[in-house]
Formats: C-alpha cells, structure tokens, sequence
C-alpha cells in the first residue's frame, strides 16, 4: 500500500501533471520530426539550433522579454540563416551550423555571466526543469505539434521526394528549398517548446533517438512516421516520472530511459536483422 501510494504521489502535484503532459506531447513531436532529422541527416542542424535557442532564450531571460517570442524568433533567425550561408556554398554546412550555433550560444553564456539575475532562468533552459513547465507550454508545445503533423499530412509526398531525391523533386517541380524551409521551421519550433523539459543540452539526442529506434525496427518510411512519435512519447514520460524520484533534471533521465531503450533495441535486433533493414521502403 505504501508502494502504491510513493509511485503516485508526483501525479498529486499540478506542477507535475503539466511537465508529464508536455513531456509525453514534446517526446512524441520529437519523434515525428526526428524521422527528417535522421534521414535528411540533420542531426547536426538539430544540435546546433538548440545551441542557437539558448542565445535567444538569453536575450529574453535579460530584458524580461517572453520566453518563446525571443528564443523563437533567435532560432527561426539562426536556422534561416544557416540555410542561406549553406546554399551560396562559399563555406560547407557544417562549418556554417558551426559558427552560427556555437556564436550564439556563446553569446548566451556571456550575458548568464554578466546579468547574475537571469541565470535561474537560463540554467532552467539548459539542462531542463519541471518546474518550470506552465500552462502555457502545454498549449505552445499542442500548437506546435498540430502543426506539425498537418505539415507531414499535407506535404507528405513533396517532404518525401524532397528527403530521399532532392534532385530529381527539383526537376519534377517539387521545391526543394521551400520544403527544406518547412522543416527548418518545424525543427526551430519543435526545439523552442520542448527545451522547458529537456534542455537546450540534450534536445537534440531526443530529436534523434526515437527515429534511430524506428528505424531499427522497420524499413517502412511510412511506419517510422508512427513507431517514432509513440517511442518518443514513452521515452518522455517514463522519463520524466523517473526524475521525480532519482531526483535528477527531466532532461537527463529522459535521454537515458532513450539511450536505455536503443541499447535494448540495438541488441535484440541482431546483425542480420540489421542488415535486413538497410535499405528503406517507402510504404
């Protein structure tokens, strides 16, 4: 009886309630936004836009602006204009994600130095913080997620063609760049709701891991749209219930309840199998 009533306890706090709610949504949208992460190999982008995150975040944190309008439009900004750099190809993408993120990011740290008030709350952006989790991010992280999903809905087959063909969508009349425009935005939205859990640090292995998941566990393009969302899903609620009693941040226990699940994974699956699943399927 004792048991029963520690296991439940957390679920008694509001403030719980909300950063299991947005964990579970925030894991799930990670999931579904991951599958173009790992198969567009962007996961470096999804790395260093968090980064980028956190300079806005900064911003917003020193002048008592709204979270989500400065941090949202500091990534946004960040993502575009890593897009831009990389397309004119004077410098390689990577070097462009890495003196874009890394510049900002430094920028934040700067002004976590230099304005001592501000840094309860950035420290909350970096690593990820329960409670810190508001109604508001309950509707922010909905709103994205909606989004989200009517974007691959309507734009699944341009988003398809556009992932796995990029040159042969641009002959077929399918725009590659608006579609790579499209998931940059949803990649910036998608990091600026979940960052209150898991931090601007560790975003990126959620945005990767449930999609690596599904992809060792189906060759379907298709059925990755669905395996990674409910991995991810489980992945932020196990996790966040776990932090309660290791006493650890969000973000932390999320990512290694992730990290936990493709160990397993990994290994269940087998070589063979492995190699089985190679090649992908798009149906």
């Amino acid at each position: 009886m004792t048991l029963a009533i520690d296991l439940t306890q957390p679920l008694s706090y509001a403030f719980f309630q909300r950063g299991l709610i947005v964990a579970l949504i925030a894991g799930a949208l990670c999931g579904l936004i991951g599958v173009f992460v790992v198969l567009r190999n962007m996961s470096y982008i999804g790395h260093g836009l968090s980064h980028a995150v956190f300079g806005g975040a900064a911003v917003a944190a020193v002048v008592g602006f709204s979270f989500f309008v400065g941090a949202g439009l500091w990534g946004l900004a960040s993502g575009l204009l890593i897009g831009w750099v990389a397309r004119k190809r004077i410098i390689g993408a990577d070097a462009a994600i890495g003196v874009i993120t890394t510049g900002s990011f430094a920028f934040g740290l700067a002004l976590q130095a230099r304005f001592g008030q501000a840094s309860r709350n950035i420290e909350a952006v970096l690593f990820g913080n329960v409670l810190g989790v508001f109604t508001s991010d309950i509707w922010a992280v909905v709103g994205v997620s909606v989004i989200a999903l009517l974007a691959v809905v309507l734009l699944y087959r341009r988003l398809l063609f556009a992932t796995f063909d990029p040159e042969v969508a641009g002959v077929s009349g399918v725009s590659v760049t608006w579609m790579e425009t499209v998931l940059m935005v949803l990649l910036s939205a998608t990091i600026l709701v979940t960052v209150r859990v898991v931090g601007v640090l560790l975003i990126s292995a959620l945005l990767v891991l449930p999609a690596v998941c599904a992809r060792m566990l189906t060759n379907s393009f298709r059925k990755m749209l669905w395996v990674a969302p409910i991995l991810g899903a489980c992945f932020g609620g196990v996790g966040m219930y776990l932090s309660w009693f290791v006493d650890v941040p969000s973000g932390a226990v999320i990512i290694l309840v992730g990290t936990a699940a493709f160990t397993v994974i990994y290994a269940a699956v087998g070589l063979g199998r492995r190699r089985q699943l190679a090649s992908l399927s798009f149906h």
